[in-house]
């Protein structure tokens, strides 16, 4: 269960990216930037599934986030937590052991044959449901994750997740104009902050990536990407 620990949420942001660099979950590559599913081209890429296999690790980043929706949220805010298929689930399952709620998992697309069920385990109708996620880019995965979950019967107005990226426009609004609000221990910034302060990365890397952050869209088109995030 939560240790009912509550760090400042600049420590969270800080520790969080630490443990992220630690493991070697980011990843900066300015001379053969990443492609992305969306089609953007980006130096820096994050890989929140390696976290699944540092236990110490982990288990400090559920506590941190355990503490941020409670203090956001309310202690008694909701009745159980969903993870989102496929990268939610085990984050999901921590954050439900760590509140002491049932647990639930949204498919992407409903299962197509049987009960034909896009939310699996019990779901109560009214049920109050925190969808617990690894991270997220422009918010747009969550909201159909929300979706189902509304359309099965439960209320879901919050997501929380361990990194949100924090440089596409219009990401926090989009979501609230759906009724969500997110919850977050770190993001890029953190990351790059925390990055510059050890011997991580050279700083001709850091800087290159650094105007990528402040302009993605434009240095993803100019480095043969797309320039646009689809709505």
């Amino acid at each position: 269960m939560f240790s009912n620990a509550f760090p400042p949420r600049e420590e969270m942001a800080r520790l969080t990216a630490r443990m992220l660099l630690e493991i070697e979950a980011v990843n900066f590559e300015v001379e053969n930037p990443y492609k992305l599913a969306s089609g953007l081209v980006s130096p820096s890429y994050i890989d929140c599934r390696e976290l699944i296999s540092y236990p110490r690790i982990r288990s400090a980043l559920m506590d941190f986030l355990t503490a941020t929706v409670y203090r956001d949220a309310g202690f008694e805010a909701f009745d159980s937590v969903a993870g989102g298929e496929t990268g939610g689930i085990p984050y999901g399952a921590w954050m439900a052991e760590r509140m002491g709620l049932p647990m639930q998992y949204v498919r992407k697309q409903p299962k197509g044959y049987g009960k034909n069920s896009q939310v699996e385990g019990v779901l109560h109708e009214g049920q109050r449901v925190l969808l617990a996620e690894d991270m997220t880019t422009d918010g747009g995965s969550k909201i159909k994750f929300v979706e189902a979950i509304r359309a099965a019967g439960g209320v879901c107005n919050h997501t929380a997740l361990i990194f949100f990226y924090d440089i596409f426009p219009n990401t926090r609004e989009n979501l609230a104009e759906h009724g969500i609000t997110l919850h977050y221990l770190a993001t890029w910034h953190d990351v790059l902050e925390e990055a510059k302060r050890g011997d991580y990365f050279d700083a001709k890397t850091l800087d290159e990536v650094e105007k990528f952050f402040a302009d993605p869209l434009d240095w993803s088109l100019s480095h043969g990407g797309i320039g646009e995030v689809s709505k």
